[in-house]
């Protein structure tokens, strides 16, 4: 069972904050579940009330007579923590919150950090703000909890409404699985009008304890659930989306997402909304692409694009449910036909009008919709009916003399239809009311849709001039009416790529049709996944090991390249100028040399890059200049021949972590912006289908006469490059190849520039009376750091019970206090620091016992955070944390003191030069 279910499929509800009160969310609360096809058992509460309706009011949750599945708290936000903490006392199973969970405490910062999970720790003086404490109740009961700032749920399979707002009756049923960050958005899908319904609906909201993974995994349970959307302002669960989409694009359902947060505006704007780190739009893009995920870019394509997939049809023929001819496999791949695989086809349209054809061609094209070919039969069908002078085409204007125009339209429709190369057939005409009462479009289109399985749709041009009792009737009959051209073509390119995908494994072995996962490796080679040279396991290690020393030169950069198959130019490095001399003797001239100091990552920016140096006295010349100005360490490498110039990398995402980003390098990325993100590893054909969707392409097929790159080395690259950030991403923060030069010869690594996860050491002051840990300072963004923790300890004052006072204790008795955290701790010495000179009374807001408090990689510090400093003992203790997925987002100081922050800051500062020597 899904664990999920309890919540979802509820069989017994709490009403906390019950009302009787007309059109108080407590009152709407009573009507919305009670209209329950389920009809689950329902106890009210509210201390205020014995009865409401007729029907018996508990005083509270704890006083119910039995352990219910659900509890609906529509309480004050001061009053969640406490109703939560009942719930779980009476062993509530799940929760629902509406309330924003706000805290409106005048002493508690503004929001601080949030970390990849979307949960915003706010520390101020009182300690975790109320989102935080309200997760921490939920996390520790295993409670799953729908909100906080939510609209709830309706789970229309299973006849459940988990709402306290007032929504039709009856819901509207189909096949879509829902889950949206937004209330308002969850709201307008059910009250559309349009031809979809839902299996289950949820408004996820903030999202403090169950991730839009979660409800869309139990989406995918029932049986009812044949498209999959979502509207997301953030990954919260990076791996379990991941799953969840691998599962569908397994099992052929459509997922279409729309995402905000894609700009850097809205990013903003989301963080202010709901807490939420908005995901870039590369981490949306790559998981489209690994999963063949739908992206749409507004609402209304999000309606056509729904509409279109819950009418059942198939492009190309078959309903939802039948296979595919020629499809096996289990995630989604490439959409070319070839042997074996399924057909690309294409879209066709009908008009009655001559400028409206035109306008239509000419969006399609700019959005990327392919008109099907059409075939010496399907012309001559054609021409047969059409009027002289009118041109068998697609798209097609039929419109001459309007004499029978029924007739006229369905054997038109019909006889695009039944060509091979079409996939789905469009009426594109304006769809207005006729004052003249001539039906003769929409009976053409039941008719013609009658006699094809392929989808038969309505393309109108204006939503606001549509014949609403036309539009019904078509929707009725299972035609779909898409309400504006663009966004109506865009949905109809949804249709067409979903059926043109080939199913075929896990992202990382994806490829083009006729490729299988078994035979071809992410190397792009075709040979045994273990064993021989492609056994990688010694050289992963060898180069984790390797990267967790320090920072690899420039020649070890290379070398690294070389190991994982990637062709690199010649390189040495040289400390001196006879090394140089050396190095550029054996590479042969004219060389290249560069700076290699590891602090500068753009040599170009700061003047440290010589190209074409082409012999000992030019050498000498560069080397002297370089040297003189940026320190001796160089790299010297062979000059690379002329031609396309591409970026390929990885950067870092907070959730989805390592992603392969390729791009247009040199001059022209400033005229080619465009780039291709996906999630590693890739396979070679993979890795073309990647290459194949980008303008840079074009300049790789041949530009004004140049010979065509190898496409398939490039390929080869990019496949061996996604293989290195598979084996090494969790060492790196992100990791540049620029250029890769691309020729008809093959391809070549020219320079390179990797960034190590940053060690972040962060000095904390423990409060024994407050219970917290203040920082005084931390890096910005790493995923693996230290921790250094100086106890300051007054000698007149001390814990009761607190062990180990007065003397220093052993690292075996601090790593033991500490081991209730939950965290592998390293204690490399340990020493109890008594308040002197040295120490100001001041540190931590001037009380007699420090005080302060900060944010810890989210939540993850709050368990120790509780701790008093006499039960930890004194002293200093580097703890050594390795996060899994989340980067630690930038650490404030939050001791709340007004204008003597940044003076106590400056004297915490001192205090650690002085008493923390390993951390300068």
């Amino acid at each position: 069972m899904d664990p999920l279910a309890d919540m979802l499929e509820a069989r017994s509800v709490a009403l906390v904050g019950a009302s009787p009160r007309p059109g108080s969310l407590g009152a709407r609360m009573i009507s919305e579940v009670a209209k329950s096809a389920s009809a689950p058992r329902i106890y009210l509460v509210n201390p205020r009330y014995d009865e409401i309706g007729g029907v018996p009011c508990y005083p509270a949750v704890t006083a119910l007579p039995e352990a219910v599945d659900l509890g609906l708290l529509a309480v004050p936000d001061a009053a969640l923590e406490q109703q939560l903490g009942a719930a779980v006392e009476a062993r509530v199973r799940s929760a629902v919150i509406f309330g924003s969970a706000v805290d409106h405490v005048d002493h508690v910062d503004h929001v601080d950090h949030v970390d990849a999970a979307g949960v915003g720790d706010a520390v101020g003086v009182g300690g975790p703000r109320l989102r935080e404490r309200i997760a921490r109740i939920a996390r520790d009961a295993g409670m799953p909890v729908c909100g906080a700032g939510c609209m709830g749920f309706v789970n229309v399979a299973r006849g459940l409404r988990a709402i306290g707002y007032t929504e039709p009756d009856p819901l509207p049923a189909g096949p879509v699985g829902l889950v949206t960050h937004s209330g308002s958005v969850f709201s307008a899908l059910l009250r559309t009008r349009r031809a979809f319904g839902f299996t289950v609906a949820v408004s996820s909201g903030q999202e403090l304890v169950t991730s839009a993974a979660a409800y869309a995994r139990y989406a995918l349970t029932l049986p009812e659930t044949r498209v999959l959307a979502l509207v997301l302002e953030a990954i919260r669960d990076g791996a379990l989306l991941r799953t969840v989409l691998a599962d569908a694009a397994g099992r052929d359902i459509p997922v279409v997402l729309l995402a905000a947060g894609t700009s850097a505006a809205s990013r903003s704007l989301v963080t202010a909304h709901s807490g939420a780190l908005a995901a870039g739009d590369g981490a949306w893009q790559a998981l489209a692409s690994a999963y063949g995920v739908h992206r749409v870019g507004d609402l209304a394509e999000l309606a056509d694009t729904l509409e279109l997939f819950c009418a059942g049809r198939r492009a190309g023929g078959g309903v939802d449910g039948s296979p595919r001819v020629g499809v096996s496999g289990a995630a989604w791949g490439g959409a070319d036909a070839s042997a074996g695989g399924s057909t690309r086809r294409g879209l066709a349209t009908v008009h009655d009008s001559g400028f409206e054809r035109a306008h239509v061609a000419d969006v399609a094209a700019a959005v990327g919709v392919a008109f099907a070919p059409l075939s010496p039969a399907t012309r001559q069908r054609l021409a047969a009916v059409l009027d002289p002078g009118l041109e068998p085409g697609n798209p097609l204007d039929v419109w001459g003399t309007g004499r029978d125009s029924e007739e006229l339209f369905t054997e038109a429709l019909a006889a695009l239809a039944d060509d091979v190369n079409v996939g789905a057939v469009a009426l594109a005409v304006d769809l207005v009311p006729e004052y003249d009462g001539d039906d003769s479009y929409r009976d053409a289109v039941l008719a013609a849709a009658a006699k094809t399985d392929k989808p038969v749709v309505v393309l109108a041009s204006v939503p606001a001039a549509i014949d609403a009792v036309a539009a019904t009737r078509l929707r009725a009959a299972g035609v779909p009416v898409l309400e504006s051209t663009r966004t109506g073509l865009l949905a109809l390119g949804h249709l067409l790529n979903q059926a043109a995908r080939r199913p075929l494994g896990e992202p990382g072995a994806r490829g083009t049709a006729g490729t299988t996962a078994r035979s071809e490796r992410p190397d792009g080679s075709a040979r045994a996944a273990q064993g021989g040279p492609h056994d990688g396991s010694a050289r992963r290690l060898r180069w984790s090991a390797a990267l967790s020393v320090g920072p690899l030169s420039a020649a070890d950069l290379f070398d690294l390249l070389r190991d994982y198959g990637i062709p690199v130019v010649q390189a040495r490095s040289a400390a001196t100028l006879d090394e140089a001399r050396a190095a550029a003797a054996a590479i042969g001239y004219p060389v290249a040399v560069k700076t290699d100091v590891p602090a500068i990552a753009h040599k170009s920016d700061v003047g440290g890059v010589r190209l074409g140096v082409a012999g000992p006295t030019e050498l000498d010349a560069a080397y002297a200049a370089l040297s003189a100005r940026l320190g001796p360490q160089v790299t010297v490498t062979a000059m690379a021949d002329p031609g396309v110039e591409l970026i390929l990398g990885m950067a870092r995402d907070p959730a989805l972590g390592p992603l392969i980003v390729l791009g247009a390098g040199g001059v022209l990325a400033e005229y080619l912006s465009d780039r291709a993100v996906a999630l590693p590893p890739l396979t070679a054909s993979a890795a073309a289908e990647l290459i194949a969707g980008q303008r840079f392409a074009r300049l790789m097929d041949g530009f004004r006469g140049a010979a065509p790159v190898d496409l398939a080395a490039v390929a080869a690259a990019v496949a061996a490059f996604s293989v290195l950030v598979t084996d090494l991403g969790d060492h790196l923060e992100a990791f540049e190849v620029n250029p890769l030069i691309c020729t008809p010869d093959g391809v070549v690594a020219v320079d390179a520039l990797a960034v190590a996860l940053t060690v972040s050491r962060s000095v904390l002051v423990s409060d024994a009376r407050r219970r917290t840990w203040s920082v005084v300072r931390s890096d910005s963004k790493p995923r693996a750091f230290t921790i250094s923790v100086l106890f300051l300890v007054r000698g007149s004052r001390r814990n009761a019970g607190g062990a180990g006072a007065g003397r220093e204790q052993s690292p075996a008795e601090v790593r033991g206090r500490l081991a209730q955290f939950g965290r592998a701790v390293h204690v490399e010495g340990v020493r109890e620091h008594r308040q002197s000179a040295d120490v100001p009374a001041g540190v931590g807001g001037g009380r007699p016992q420090p005080r302060a408090a900060a944010v810890i990689e989210g939540r993850q510090g709050a368990e120790a955070a509780r701790q008093p400093a006499g039960d930890l003992g004194c002293g200093r203790v580097d703890q050594h944390v390795n996060l899994v997925g989340p980067a630690l987002g930038e650490v404030l100081l939050k001791d709340g003191e007004g204008v003597e922050a940044g003076r106590r800051r400056e004297r915490l500062r001192r205090l650690r030069r002085g008493h923390d020597p390993v951390d300068p």
